[in-house]
C-alpha cells in the first residue's frame, strides 16, 4: 500500500466515529479514503434532514467548549444551532454544607461555558455532513467481525467481505465486542451505583444556568436544554443513586419522584411541572490498558467510558479523535503510514497526561464529595468557597475542565 493512498476504516458509526470520520475528511489529503461501518440501518442521504424541532424526551450530551471549537472548524455550528441550549454558568454546591462555587462564561469572555446539544440533532448533523463527503464510504449496516495484520496495514473482515485497511479506529463503544476479540486488554471499575437520567420541566427558567450538586449518594446534575412546543423551561437530569435507589426512583410515582428530587436539590427552579422518561444505568469505569498497536487505534467509549460526573466522557474523546486526525495528518505529510506503530505510539504518548487528568478527576471526585470525614468535608467546603474568592483559580479550573489546553496542543 502506498502512502499517497492511505485507507483508514472506522468501526462505530456512532458520534465519536461520525466525528472522526469529518476530521479525517478535512485533514487528510484527497488520495486518502476513509470507511466507516455501522451495524445499525442509517438514513440514506434525502433522509438525513438538517432541520430539527427539539422534542421533550430527547436524550442529550453536553460539549464542552473546546468540542465546540472543533465542529466551528467542521462548519457545522450552524446546523447545530435547533437543538443547543447554551450553559452560561455552572453552579456547583454540595448538599447540606456551606461550600459551593459558580462559573460564568463572562469571567472567561466566551459566549458560553459549553452546550446541550440534543443527541439527534447532533446524529443528524454529522450524518449530513457525511453524506457530503466525497472520499468517504459509509458501510451500513454492516459489521466489522474481525483484523489481521497485514503487510503494514491490515485485513479487515465485514460481514461479507475482506477490506485491506492502513489503520483500523475501533469506536463501537463500551462494550466492544471487536476490541476484545483482537485482545486489547481492558480494565473495569464498577461503582455499585446507577445514573437515572430523564428530561424535566420547570416551573422557572433556568438562564442558561447548569447545576452540580454533590450529595450523599453522589453527583446530581441539571442541564439547560432548549425549548419544546411541551415546556419551555426544560431540563436534563443526571442523577447518581445507589442502584436500588435508582431502580426505585425509575418507577416510582410522580409525585414522588419529584417530591424526592426537591427535597435533595432545592427549589431554585421552583415545581417540577412535567417528568419525562426516566432510564437507568449501571456505573463502571472502563479503560482500555492498551489503545493502539501496529495498524489499530481504540477510540471513544471503547477506549475509555467514564463516570458521567460533568459530562467529560464525550469530550474526551473528541479531543482524542481530533489530536489523532491531525497526528495521521502529519504523518502523510513525512511520507509516513498512518498505521505506522511509531506514528500511532506518539499519538497515545502525546494524549496520555489529558486521559490520564480527565480520567482521575471524574472517577475521584464523586468519591472525595461522599466521604463523611468532618476535616475533609471542611476542606471541600473551603475549596468551593475559594473558588469563588479568587478568579484566576476560577478561569484555569475552567480552562481546564473545557479542555482547551488540551486543545491547543495538538499543534504543539
Amino acid at each position: 500500500m502506498s502512502v499517497q493512498a492511505q485507507h483508514i476504516l472506522i468501526a462505530g458509526g456512532g458520534m465519536v466515529g461520525l466525528s472522526l470520520a469529518l476530521l479525517l475528511h478535512e485533514q487528510l489529503p484527497d488520495s486518502a479514503r476513509i470507511t466507516l461501518v455501522e451495524g445499525r440501518a442509517l438514513p440514506a442521504p434525502g433522509d438525513a434532514q438538517t432541520g430539527y424541532h427539539p422534542a421533550f424526551d430527547a436524550r442529550s450530551t453536553a460539549l464542552s467548549y473546546s468540542t465546540a471549537t472543533l465542529y466551528r472548524e467542521l462548519g457545522l455550528w450552524t446546523s447545530l444551532l435547533p437543538g443547543l441550549a447554551p450553559i452560561n454558568q455552572i453552579h456547583v454546591s454540595r448538599r447540606g454544607r456551606f461550600g459551593s462555587s459558580l462559573l460564568s462564561s463572562a469571567e472567561q469572555g466566551w459566549d458560553a461555558l459549553g452546550w446541550v446539544v440534543e443527541n439527534p440533532c447532533l446524529g443528524r448533523t454529522l450524518l449530513a455532513a457525511a453524506h457530503d463527503c466525497p472520499r468517504l464510504t459509509l458501510r451500513c449496516p454492516d459489521r466489522v467481525t474481525d483484523a489481521k495484520p497485514l503487510g503494514p496495514g491490515v485485513q479487515v473482515s465485514l460481514a461479507e467481505e475482506k477490506i485491506e485497511a492502513d489503520l483500523l479506529v475501533i469506536a463501537d463503544g463500551a462494550e466492544s465486542i471487536l476490541r476484545e476479540k483482537l485482545g486489547f486488554l481492558t480494565q473495569r471499575k464498577t461503582y455499585g451505583q446507577s445514573a437515572l437520567i430523564a428530561n424535566l420541566a420547570f416551573e422557572k427558567d433556568h438562564e442558561g444556568c447548569a447545576y452540580e450538586r454533590f450529595t450523599a449518594t453522589g453527583p446530581l446534575a441539571l442541564l439547560p436544554l432548549p425549548p419544546s412546543e411541551q415546556a419551555p423551561h426544560r431540563m436534563a437530569l443526571v442523577w447518581t443513586l445507589a442502584q436500588v435507589e435508582a431502580a426505585a426512583m425509575e418507577l416510582a410515582e410522580v409525585e414522588v419522584f419529584s417530591r424526592t428530587l426537591i427535597d435533595t436539590f432545592g427549589y431554585r427552579l421552583g415545581r417540577v411541572l412535567r417528568v419525562g422518561d426516566r432510564q437507568s444505568y449501571p456505573l463502571a469505569l472502563t479503560e482500555a490498558v492498551e489503545q493502539v498497536r501496529r495498524g489499530c487505534v481504540v477510540l471513544g467509549n471503547a477506549a475509555h467510558a467514564l463516570h458521567p460526573v460533568a459530562g467529560q466522557g464525550f469530550n474526551l474523546a473528541l479531543r482524542d479523535a481530533a489530536a489523532l486526525s491531525h497526528a495521521l495528518a502529519k504523518a502523510v505529510d513525512k511520507g509516513l503510514e498512518t498505521g505506522d506503530t511509531a506514528v500511532l505510539a506518539q499519538y497515545a504518548q502525546d494524549r496520555q497526561r489529558d486521559q490520564a487528568q480527565t480520567i482521575a478527576a471524574s472517577d475521584g471526585l464523586p468519591a472525595l464529595f461522599m466521604m463523611t470525614d468532618p476535616l475533609l468535608s471542611l476542606g471541600r467546603d473551603l475549596a468551593l468557597s475559594g473558588m469563588d474568592m479568587f478568579p484566576l483559580l476560577r478561569r484555569e479550573f475552567v480552562q481546564q475542565a473545557a479542555g482547551m489546553a488540551a486543545l491547543e496542543s495538538r499543534y504543539a
